[in-house]
């Protein structure tokens, strides 16, 4: 196939375009994609909610500079010893090194932000912008593959990426093709916003809105995308602290999946505690 062959031998440069000193990343032209790509689907979400476009592109702004901090902090945090060394690199995010959850971390704590702010319903907005967040993931992934930072064990299978021995881990200098771990989490996001997508259009035509159950998209969410990072750690090997044989990001993982079943089995409890007494 065309597209597998692409991946085994195109090497790909950080580098966009370059004006003299001036060069622009694939890297940002991706998380720039994406983001307005989950805007997109945000904005046509919100009709159906009756939420203005306005309010959409306000909580936007918030959400991405909230997403990109936390992003960063827990990237910072995650590879500390290097960035202790050589801390002016903490500023050179074009270079790569946003961490996902990070990113939800500090963009869930601009949105209770922005709801208390203006005194919106914060299930309601997370409903919204849960639905596109896994598209923004898929396309954002596409610029960890041009910066050679985020592929698996190597491969001998044909789809195997080629990375430059610069961006080897010194234990996988003798190999040459690794598993395209971007790529796994791409498909992966894409598939969980296809989901969510179907997920919000059944619930827009089951419910009345006085009673839509906003918290089930996010928390779906929460837990699909869970499973999908927990399962892809085994095949990535990017530095991460490891605690009990497992990496930190699949602790973190297990943690919201146990988390968010529980918050599930009592809000659905109560909902059907509530329904004898609304019934009689």
């Amino acid at each position: 196939m065309p597209f597998i062959n692409f991946l085994h031998t195109f090497s790909p440069s950080p580098t966009l375009i370059s004006f003299g000193p001036t060069h622009l990343y694939w890297y940002g032209f991706f998380i720039v994609l994406g983001v307005l790509s989950a805007l997109t689907v945000a904005i046509y979400l919100a009709r159906f909610h009756g939420i203005k476009t306005d309010t959409i592109i306000d909580l936007a702004v918030w959400l991405v500079i909230g997403g990109i901090l936390g992003a960063r902090i827990y990237a910072v945090f995650l590879e500390w010893p290097y960035f202790s060394a050589h801390p002016l690199d903490i500023l050179k995010i074009w270079q790569g090194g946003l961490a996902i959850h990070g990113a939800v971390i500090g963009g869930l704590i601009a949105l209770w932000l922005f709801t208390k702010k203006y005194k919106h319903n914060f299930w309601q907005l997370a409903a919204i912008f849960a639905t596109g967040l896994p598209l923004a993931q898929a396309i954002g992934r596409w610029g960890n593959y041009f910066n050679q930072e985020l592929f698996g064990r190597p491969t001998n299978l044909p789809w195997g990426i080629p990375i430059d021995i610069a961006h080897r881990p010194w234990q996988y200098l003798n190999y040459d093709y690794f598993h395209p771990a971007f790529l796994y989490e791409s498909i992966g996001n894409l598939t969980i916003f296809l989901i969510l997508i179907c997920l919000q259009v059944w619930l827009i035509k089951k419910n009345k809105f006085p009673d839509f159950p906003y918290f089930l998209i996010p928390a779906s969410y929460f837990l699909l995308y869970s499973l999908l990072r927990f399962s892809l750690e085994f095949v990535r090997i990017d530095a991460t602290p490891v605690f009990f044989g497992l990496r930190l990001p699949q602790i973190i993982s297990l943690l919201i999946i146990a988390s968010g079943l529980v918050y599930l089995a009592l809000k659905f409890s109560r909902k059907n505690d509530r329904r004898p007494a609304l019934e009689k």
